[in-house]
């Protein structure tokens, strides 16, 4: 699928996760993040390390629930699951392939707005996977501080996010970078053009200096960085 039919966006057209974008996200993620499976990896490998059983295991902007599915495969009920998403072909796609679970009373699939509510949870593991950088800025803090609220003690935050670099001179660098390797992975430099205008105003990076600074700020105490290139990055924060 070229990357002109996976996104069928024209230039200056606001960015949604529509049925378009969900029928090919898989494919997208892939060519638009680097090291997309070490990422998804990474994010595993963390939430296995400080899940505790008989807890909730919750994913803010589940997408299609790629990040819960091999946790969710693993420990099934162990514990219970939460995936929160808003877009309607997301939670479509998501009461389809989850319906089982569901059925089980294992799973909640919640249509909620992270920038007006939050559920009701007490989770040992909050994953958060190119999910922030979509909510406004001026809502930030307050979603990060229901997510350490709801946290048990010892439970972790798992959060990747698409970055700033910490000066004009590295961001340029970096944004060159991360365009070569979507030229790489098979798109065009107008496909790369529409795309950058279509996310304008939608998708707003900040620096890893802020996203550590925002995490400490509502009260998380050990945090990290696990997972890194250029422009993305991965953090684990303990509560």
């Amino acid at each position: 699928m070229s990357a002109t039919t996976s996104l069928g966006h024209l230039p200056g057209e606001k960015w949604e996760f529509d049925e378009r974008v969900t029928a090919c996200f898989e494919d997208m993620l892939r060519r638009s993040v680097p090291q997309y499976d070490v990422m998804r990896q990474a994010v595993a490998s963390a939430a296995r390390w400080y899940r505790q059983d008989d807890t909730e295991i919750v994913d803010l902007g589940a997408s299609r629930g790629d990040g819960l599915e091999p946790l969710i495969e693993e420990f099934g009920a162990y514990n219970h699951w939460t995936a929160v998403e808003v877009s309607p072909p997301m939670l479509e796609v998501l009461r389809r392939r989850f319906a089982g679970y569901v059925r089980a009373g294992l799973m909640d699939i919640l249509d909620l707005d992270l920038t007006e509510t939050f559920p009701s949870v007490e989770a040992s593991v909050i994953l958060s996977v190119l999910t922030l950088q979509f909510i406004p800025i001026e809502c930030r803090q307050t979603l990060v501080q229901r997510v350490y609220d709801c946290l048990l003690p010892g439970g972790a935050f798992v959060v990747v996010e698409k970055i700033l670099g910490d000066t004009a001179q590295l961001d340029e660098m970096m944004v060159a970078t991360y365009y070569n390797f979507k030229q790489d992975s098979g798109y065009t430099e107008e496909e790369i053009r529409r795309k950058r205008m279509a996310l304008r105003g939608v998708l707003v990076p900040l620096t890893a200096e802020f996203n550590n600074d925002l995490l400490r700020r509502v009260g998380f105490r050990e945090i990290d960085c696990v997972w890194r290139w250029f422009n993305f990055a991965g953090w684990v924060a303990i509560k």
